[in-house]
């Protein structure tokens, strides 16, 4: 039995020997579907591997060098795409520096609350009370996903991305019954 290793809209099997297992999207990519974040796991200590495994050689693999590296600015930029109907407004921060690992995010409630967000591969979590602002000082807890982070944050988020949800549900039960 072949297993597969599923990147966007195509596929490719493992290597034969391979150990490892299908990936996993990061917690705010799964929600979304989104496969900037796949991360590769394995069954076994890769230090445990012999140095010639053969995947090198082998040119049908050599496009997947890289494919644990994830880029956390695409990952921001899908974020607000996800739920900026649902705020004032949201934006990658152009200030404070992303990279692999960390991107800013601004966000501004319906309730004019603004927030300055960091996303890691932990989840998202409030860094300061303004824009393009980071304090250190500030203890706040990592949410999973955004929808979980603006939820804590905005009753007029909640209310807004409740009626959206309706309005969909609405609509497909429509669609369903035509």
């Amino acid at each position: 039995m072949s297993r597969m290793l599923r990147i966007g809209d195509w596929q490719r099997p493992f290597p034969p020997g391979s150990s490892a297992q299908l990936p996993e999207l990061s917690g705010q990519s799964r929600a979304r579907g989104f496969p900037c974040c796949l991360r590769m796991e394995t069954d076994c200590n890769p230090m445990e591997l012999p140095n010639n495994t053969g995947f090198e050689e082998d040119s049908d693999y050599r496009d997947f060098e890289g494919t644990d590296v994830k880029d956390m600015r695409l990952e921001a930029e899908a974020v607000v795409n996800d739920v900026l109907f649902a705020v004032s407004n949201m934006f990658v921060s152009k200030t404070l520096p992303c990279a692999e690992d960390v991107a800013y995010i601004n966000v501004e409630t319906r309730e004019r609350n603004r927030y300055c967000l960091e996303l890691t591969e932990a989840g998202l979590r409030v860094v300061a009370y303004d824009f393009d602002q980071t304090d250190d000082r500030l203890q706040t807890p990592y949410h999973e996903t955004v929808y979980s982070l603006l939820d804590s944050l905005s009753p007029a988020y909640r209310e807004v991305f409740g009626n959206a949800l309706l309005q969909r549900l609405e609509a497909l039960k429509k669609e369903s019954q035509s």
